[in-house]
Order: C-alpha cells, then structure tokens, then sequence
C-alpha cells in the first residue's frame, strides 16, 4: 500500500492541477463519487433518525474506505506494469484532488461581469458555486460570497488536499475527497439531509480541523507578503473566528475579512428563507470587486506557500525513510 509520496510525484501532479486543473469532460473522480453518492442516497435515505444515521455512516465510511483502496491499488498496478506509467497516473491523481486552478477560475468569472459592471451577470456566476439566493444581491453582496467561498474553499480545496498527501500520498488525498464530496452532497442541516448526512458532515469537520488552522498562518504570511494588515487581521481572527457555524471554516474567512479590513457573514437567503451569519471582521470600507481581485492574489500566494511547506515535508519524510 503506497504511503509515502515522491516529491517528483507531488510537484509534477500539483503542476498539473495549477496548469491544466479540471479539463472539460475530463473523467473526474469526484464524477463518479457523487454518481454512487446520489444513487444510495435516492434508494436509502428513509426510516427512522436513527437508521438514517446509521446508513448514511455506512456511505461515508464504504465511499471513503473504497476511495482509499482503489486509489491505491490503480496505481500499484500501473506501477507493476511500468514505473512511468505508475507516476503519470499517481501525477493525474494527485492533481484531480486539487482545486487550485478551477477555486480561482471561479472567482475570475464573477470579478469579470462585475468589473463591466454586469450586476445580472455576475449573480448568476455566483449562483453556479453557492447555495443562497442570488437573483437579488447587490455588489456588496456579491462580492462578500465569493470572497467567503474563496476564503473557505482554500481550505477544503487546496491545503487539505496537499496535507493528506504529506500524510498519505494519493490515496489519503482521493479518501480526503470522498469526504468532501460527502459534505457537499448530503451535509446539510434540512429535514431531508439532517439524520442521513450527519456523519458525513461531522467526519469532514474532522477531516478539515488541522488544516484549517495551518491556514491562518499560510493566509497572514501571504498577506505580509503584499503588506496587508496581518496585526489587525490577527486580531479579527482571535476575535471572530469562533463565531462561524463550522468548526473550522472561521478560520481562513475571518482572516481574510480582516486583511482586506472588510466584513464577511449577514444575511444570507436560502429558498426565501432568511439566515443569519454571524459577521466577522470590520467594516472598514465597502466591498467592491476589487475585494474578489485582492482575495484571489492572497488564494493564489497561500496556495503556492502550501506547497512549498507540504513539499519540504516530503522531502523531510523521503529523507528519514
């Protein structure tokens, strides 16, 4: 079972996923996760709380277990065949877990319709990768979600991924995915969704938890880097990171807010329904889309500091082997 990753292996598939990222009608592993996600879903998610909990512990577990092992025995099998074939489908692996091109493509095509000044454009953009109502929202709020899904998605879709491959190569990388696909699809606080995805929901809290706070010095670190105000976005953070609802996503979102010395969290809409976030950072001046341009340069900076620091520590482990 391959444990530990080659830094040849590591470079060249994140290499991969900042040139090339996620290739239109590629065959995406997260493809088929949500396919057998949504198919156990339609034919399971019924009975009691207690079964549906019980069940959907049973996905989690079965797709991240199976992610883990097939991920690992495609590429011992690729590698008995030839050693190179075993590293292109260990590179094209590695880089499939990754989001880092397509996290700030995202971001360019909402900053793109809004620096025209294309308001209907832009919602409609920023309704593809968020779940809240958009058909209404002004700048302001355009802006402050995607710079929250910014933010958050560093997180789930960079650094977490690049931490399981220090820890175990592609296949603790793809098992990582399955639980962020999981959380994703099914872990949501609803009625349909409460019982069924809470394990699901929980195991991806765990799964976050250490890199979400390696963030907080990666995001300060990049935001010295463009001489932002890391003492005042340290002092958001120890302040308000503990207000957001999930354990971990605070973290990199009340950084941000405070080195772009904006305010995250409010309102949101869900279904015509109103939710309220609790806001973090301070209102220093209003958002613009000049806020998403900022928030994309400190993503893409953090994103390549990750790596350095993941890949020093894989050099270290290949070195102690």
């Amino acid at each position: 079972m391959i444990l530990v990753l080659h830094p040849l292996a590591f470079g060249l598939g994140f290499l991969w996923d900042q040139a090339v990222g996620d290739p239109p009608k590629w065959p995406h592993p997260v493809i088929y996760m949500g396919k057998a996600i949504a198919w156990y879903e339609q034919r399971f998610n019924q009975g009691s709380p207690q079964l549906r909990r019980l069940k959907g512990a049973l996905l989690t577990l079965a797709l991240v277990i199976g992610s883990y092992a097939l991920t690992a025995g495609v590429i011992e099998g690729a590698q008995e065949i030839s050693a190179a074939l075993g590293l292109i489908i260990e590179v094209l692996l590695l880089g499939s877990t990754l989001a880092g091109k397509s996290l700030l493509e995202a971001g360019n095509l909402v900053l793109t319709p809004l620096r025209e000044g294309n308001l209907d454009e832009a919602r409609h953009k920023l309704g593809w990768f968020v779940s809240r109502d958009t058909a209404q929202l002004p700048e302001g709020e355009i802006v402050r979600g995607t710079v929250e899904t910014l933010a958050e998605n560093f997180v789930d879709g960079i650094l977490s991924p690049l931490f399981y491959m220090l820890i175990g190569g592609a296949p603790l990388a793809m098992a990582f995915k399955a639980v962020s696909t999981l959380d994703s699809m099914i872990g949501y606080r609803n009625e349909r969704y409460e019982d069924f995805g809470w394990f699901a929901a929980r195991t991806d809290d765990w799964a976050n938890y250490l890199p979400a706070r390696l963030s907080v010095g990666i995001l300060l670190l990049a935001g010295w880097f463009y001489k932002l105000p890391v003492g005042h976005a340290l002092t958001i953070w120890r302040r308000d990171a503990k207000t957001h609802p999930s354990p971990n996503g605070g973290n990199p979102e009340s950084v941000v807010a405070g080195l772009l010395e904006i305010q995250l969290g409010g309102k949101n809409i869900y279904h015509g329904q109103v939710h309220h976030r609790a806001e973090m950072g301070d209102a220093l001046h209003e958002l613009t889309w000049r806020d998403i341009e900022r928030c994309r340069k400190l993503v893409r900076l953090g994103t390549w500091l990750s790596f350095a620091l993941i890949l020093g520590g894989i050099v270290l482990v290949n070195s102690i082997r």
